[in-house]
């Protein structure tokens, strides 16, 4: 019979030390409420004003100087792109009377020219694009001398041009157009 009331002295001590963990519990839950609510009170403005830059910064970053450079590369190899065309680099580069050797001299050093020119823009541009632009160019450059090849020794330079002209009205889907589509692509990502 000596048990019993040692379970029950046991089961009252042990609701005591429940009741003063929860006390305890209760006391620091209320206490650590309202030092948050005080940290939270004090801290809230800047807190808003983070949350406000941060997304103004994300709305202006279109706006950023990196985009604007981007786009200005997009928009050099267009323009470098409808450079080297034939039909516009033929255009641009002939003249009365040009021999067949200085034409294609002529036509050469342009595409080069202007490729050195543009190179630096592979830093704004997809790999894949500048991949493409720098095939064009070497393409442009291979048909060039693939024309030069095929003609005869007294061909002039209209010669020249016709016969890369009429390889190009051959080709089903212009390299040029297609290049300039890629590029626009690529731009349109950026948006």
């Amino acid at each position: 019979m000596s048990v019993v009331p040692l379970i029950i002295t046991v089961f009252k001590q042990s609701i005591m030390d429940l009741q003063k963990f929860l006390t305890e519990a209760g006391i620091l839950v209320i206490g650590g409420v309202v030092t948050v609510s005080a940290a939270y009170y004090l801290i809230k403005d800047d807190i808003k004003t983070y949350f406000r830059l941060k997304f103004s910064d994300q709305k202006n970053e279109k706006d950023s100087p990196l985009l604007s450079l981007r786009l200005q590369a997009h928009e050099r190899l267009i323009v470098f792109v409808e450079r080297i065309n034939p039909s516009n680099l033929f255009i641009r580069l002939h003249h009365q009377g040009i021999s067949l050797p200085e034409l294609q001299a002529a036509v050469l050093n342009e595409i080069r020219s202007e490729y050195q020119h543009n190179i630096t823009q592979q830093l704004y541009v997809s790999s894949s694009t500048w991949d493409v632009v720098k095939n064009l160019k070497e393409d442009t450059i291979a048909m060039v001398n693939n024309g030069v090849k095929n003609l005869p020794q007294d061909a002039t330079g209209v010669d020249l041009s016709r016969k890369v002209l009429q390889h190009m009205a051959g080709i089903e889907n212009n390299p040029y157009d297609l290049t300039l589509d890629l590029i626009k692509k690529d731009i349109h990502q950026l948006f």
